[in-house]
């Protein structure tokens, strides 16, 4: 599950100009649409990027038991890969092919509602869904103080460490503050005698969005700082919090610290980084791919400048709504109140415990929801502890900002951070640059 990891190249541009012939072919023709009378139900698409594996069988899961309890109205799922996904709503939409039912990545909503793709939830369904989640997931599924969904897959961030390495540079826990952080680095960096990086004491990477942007606005937030102007038409990094953030990671690469150029996924696992930010998916990932080295990963919240700060953190998510093209749109919402409110029996858990059939879903495939008591519920006792700073941080995670042109800005800015990772702007320069692109970006969506 790697929401921030699947976010970049995608076009900002709203609509295509022509409907690409691998879409066509990917079976996204929509559905016949039955009228509802006995013998011929309603059929709902619902397209999303669980496009295989574990993921498309979860899903599927409480679909086809959807489809095995209601007769009237039936759901077929759709399905292309993350990087196809925007462009694939973009397109449908313009050739009159729009899903019933669409899982966007939050960070777009701004985008859809202004292409109108999205339609806002009912009111019965915005206080379900402002009732039963946590601020950050009901704030990534709206957009202009309108609820657009129900959120599903949500990520927020942590600081990932090797027990080990920070064990045998003398250091007996996680840090807590910048300061801690940046002497922890140090202290487990190793170099070569020809100067190449053997350990990154804090793992810098240019490989994705997860290591650059994701990392980067989670440190913001725990300074207080956000990438987005409150009123939605601008950038706010030029900041004393956003300086901050780029002063701390300058540091990094300049001493050694930090070498953006490594895959940081692969290096933590092998033993060859002591530090870094990423999101709750990858704990499933290390489990599976570390074996009996996953003893050495421990998780701990977000570092702040000082002590006394009180913890923020980045969240990211998915969310399920409905198109405005829908011509069944109150069936449409029913079936995600059914997915995503309905409690049912949980099996692995104590005896009488439910949670939605969405958390189930999702702890299924090494996720969370934004449902807070669903996951205390299935994380109960025996659950992997690493899981816990990230529900922990459901309560004070800041989500993405989705204004219109937040993919475009979110693709700036990575752009400007790596620029300075590798030398090629300064501290200054990076903020300088990101403000004039982002705002000319983001001020141009409106």
């Amino acid at each position: 599950m790697t929401p921030s990891r699947r976010t970049g190249g995608l076009s900002r541009r709203h609509f295509a100009l022509a409907l690409p012939s691998a879409l066509l072919a990917s079976g996204c023709a929509a559905p016949h649409q039955g009228t509802g009378r006995p013998g011929d139900p309603i059929v709902l698409t619902l397209l999303s990027h669980y496009a295989s594996g574990e993921l498309k069988e979860a899903l599927q899961g409480p679909v086809d038991e959807w489809n095995a309890t209601h007769d009237r109205v039936k759901v077929r799922t759709k399905a292309v890969e993350f990087t196809d996904l925007l462009t694939t709503f973009m397109v449908r939409q313009a050739a009159g092919q729009g899903a019933d039912i669409i899982q966007p990545y939050c960070l777009w909503n701004g985008q859809l509602v202004q292409a109108g793709v999205l339609r806002p939830a009912p009111s019965e369904h915005t206080a379900e869904i402002t009732r039963g989640y946590g601020k950050a997931a009901v704030g990534a599924a709206s957009v202009g103080g309108k609820v657009y969904g129900y959120p599903t897959e949500v990520q927020t961030y942590a600081l990932y460490y090797n027990k080990r390495l920070l064990r045998e540079a003398g250091i007996v826990g996680p840090p807590r503050t910048w300061r801690e952080l940046e002497e922890t680095a140090y202290r487990t960096a190793k170099r070569d005698r020809y100067g190449n990086t053997l350990v990154q004491g804090f793992g810098l990477s240019t490989y994705d969005d997860s290591t650059t942007v994701g990392q980067t606005l989670a440190l913001l937030n725990a300074a207080g700082g956000t990438f987005v102007s409150a009123d939605g038409r601008g950038t706010a990094i030029d900041s004393t919090a956003g300086r901050a953030v780029f002063d701390l990671e300058h540091r990094l690469v300049v001493k050694g610290a930090s070498a953006p150029g490594i895959n940081v996924y692969k290096a933590f696992q092998s033993g060859q980084v002591a530090m870094v930010v990423s999101a709750g998916w990858w704990t499933g990932s290390l489990k599976a791919q570390m074996g009996k080295d996953y003893r050495d990963v421990g998780v701990a919240p977000v570092p702040v400048p000082k002590a006394d700060d009180a913890p923020a953190t980045l969240s990211t998510g998915f969310m399920l709504g409905v198109n405005t093209a829908s011509e069944h749109p109150r069936e449409a919402w029913e079936f995600l109140r059914w997915l995503n409110t309905e409690k049912v029996d949980v099996k692995s858990a104590r005896k009488g415990a439910t949670a939605t059939r969405m958390s189930s879903l999702q702890v299924s495939v090494g996720s969370l929801t934004g449902r807070a008591d669903d996951m205390r519920t299935l994380l109960g006792q025996g659950s992997d502890p690493n899981l816990r700073p990230f529900l922990d941080a459901l309560a004070y995670a800041v989500p993405e900002p989705n204004v219109p042109g937040a993919q475009q800005a979110k693709s700036l800015l990575r752009k400007n951070i790596e620029a300075l990772w590798t030398g090629q702007q300064s501290v200054d320069e990076a903020l300088r640059t990101t403000r004039r692109q982002v705002d000319q970006e983001v001020s141009r969506s409106w």
